[in-house]
């Protein structure tokens, strides 16, 4: 009880590294580097280490492959097709599901203070600036780095991206590379698919109780709105795709263990693209309070 009471007033750097280490541990135990540890604490802190120094090399070379050409235009086409259109129908989803609950549950609080004008705002600023851009980031891990972790996973124990190797094809320009840049690029484009859903629900759930047109909800929830709202925080997408393309390439390029391998690989892929992309979302809107403030 003593560790959590001390945890609890640690300061937030601290707590950020603490998770991480945790985060990278659970990477490594997840790639089958700790088969029988000497110590537990020995043991986790080198996993630690090293799994931090394999996705900086791996990180490395996926630079080198993303700007040397020649560039594989198409399969970031495919790549991008895959990770955006295909994932619009859930994130879109996932966006009304939360402009319904923001409507119902905002409105009743809002009623307790006699502030209930201000719904259509505060459901645009909400979904605009945080709702939209993390539930988005947090659909496309589970969806897109599932399937990424598997697929490579699937590839690297089959020998498949040894045969590429071999036939002078480089496996982190044609495989990471395009998955990487496309995540990145998606990203945001869903992200307004998520907030256009989200007001338009979210209007239709306020409509439903109390009648308003379209056109006076959207002029009262974007009143009070500019660039400096939407941009950041939409634009912080990108991040969150580059720590999903990253963390799921990496964890499928370096599965181990047949087909036991590969779904360590895909879960583990879901789990601590999530989990950066948490953390990274705590320290993007740290920063665009700094600087957009």
């Amino acid at each position: 009880m003593s560790f959590f009471a001390d945890w609890a007033h640690m300061p937030m750097t601290h707590t950020v590294v603490f998770v991480l280490a945790m985060a990278a541990a659970s990477g490594a135990l997840a790639g089958g580097r700790l088969r029988e540890p000497l110590g537990a604490a020995q043991g986790l802190l080198i996993s630690v280490f090293e799994w931090f120094g394999e996705l900086g090399m791996f990180c490395a070379r996926t630079v080198r492959a993303v700007l040397a050409p020649p560039y594989e235009w198409r399969e970031l086409v495919r790549q991008a097709d895959a990770i955006g259109s295909q994932s619009a129908p859930l994130v879109a989803l996932a966006g009304a599901a939360i402009g319904v609950v923001l409507s119902l549950e905002t409105r009743d609080s809002l009623l307790r203070f006699g502030a209930k004008g201000f719904l259509p705002a505060v459901i645009v600023f909400t979904i605009l600036k945080e709702s939209g851009p993390i539930i988005t980031a947090l659909i496309v891990s589970g969806r897109v780095g599932a399937g990424i972790g598997a697929e490579l996973g699937s590839m690297k124990v089959t020998e498949q991206i040894d045969a590429m190797e071999a036939s002078a094809v480089d496996p982190y320009k044609f495989l990471v590379a395009t998955r990487v840049l496309a995540c990145i690029v998606m990203l945001p484009l869903l992200t307004l698919a998520c907030d256009f859903a989200g007001i338009l629900m979210g209007w239709v759930a306020n409509s439903a109780n109390d009648p308003m047109s379209l056109r006076l909800f959207m002029l009262n929830g974007f009143k009070g709105v500019d660039f400096s709202d939407f941009m950041p925080a939409t634009f912080k997408t990108t991040v969150f795709g580059l720590i999903i393309g990253i963390v799921a390439c990496f964890q499928g390029m370096r599965t181990q263990g047949g087909t036991e391998g590969v779904g360590r690989s895909a879960t583990s892929s879901v789990v601590l693209a999530s989990l950066f992309v948490i953390l990274a979302d705590v320290v993007l809107v740290r920063l665009i309070l700094t600087i957009w403030g």
